[in-house]
């Protein structure tokens, strides 16, 4: 689906995936919820609307108004928020930028993309499917490898963690944020020159 960007109030919208719910806080999972954060507290931004399948808020970076969200939908289903996002307000899939747990890098890393698969994220799967695009701009925050080939992913993901890598990780979410907000002002070249690890 082609949307225009003729008469949209907004120029990004910027997308950090994850779980609602406590039960889900500070789990590797919800990496681009916490980068969301991170990003809104950088531009003053408040999740102060509830609607599209996501919490959502509204900041200046740059020169450009953007929107920043999180998906109230689940992991699995984050498509819809961004498909129903972009659609209203008429943002192209081109000016959006996802941000989301990478299984593969380690923890404190992260990896800028300006199109690609889905890589076996089913929060992306859903994304590029709905979309029916994978030219969609995103950051890989990277949350570790499972520590054996046999140990289920599903507990991975879900798992917290471990106060030991929360400094590493807290610096991937502060890089990924301002990766974010560079592919806004300057473009995606340079927030991978400056930012990608």
């Amino acid at each position: 689906m082609f949307i225009k960007n003729k008469g949209s109030a907004f120029g990004w919208l910027i997308v950090g995936l994850g779980n609602p719910g406590i039960q889900y806080e500070g789990t590797r999972h919800n990496a681009g919820f916490m980068a969301a954060d991170k990003l809104a507290e950088l531009y003053n931004a408040d999740f102060n609307k509830n609607r599209h399948n996501a919490v959502y808020g509204e900041c200046k970076i740059g020169q450009s108004r953007v929107l920043i969200a999180k998906p109230q939908t689940f992991m699995n289903l984050s498509g819809r928020a961004v498909t129903e996002l972009c659609s209203f307000y008429k943002i192209p899939y081109e000016k959006v930028i996802i941000m989301f747990d990478d299984i593969s890098l380690d923890v404190g890393k992260i990896r800028i993309r300006r199109k690609g698969s889905h890589g076996g994220h089913n929060g992306m799967r859903d994304i590029t499917e709905l979309a029916g695009t994978e030219d969609i701009k995103r950051i890989k925050i990277g949350v570790g490898k499972k520590p054996h080939p046999d140990y289920d992913l599903k507990d991975w993901v879900l798992g917290k963690i471990p106060d030991g890598q929360k400094a590493e990780l807290n610096t991937a979410l502060d890089n990924a944020a301002k990766a974010a907000a560079e592919t806004v002002i300057n473009g995606i070249d340079s927030a991978m020159n400056k930012y990608s690890s």
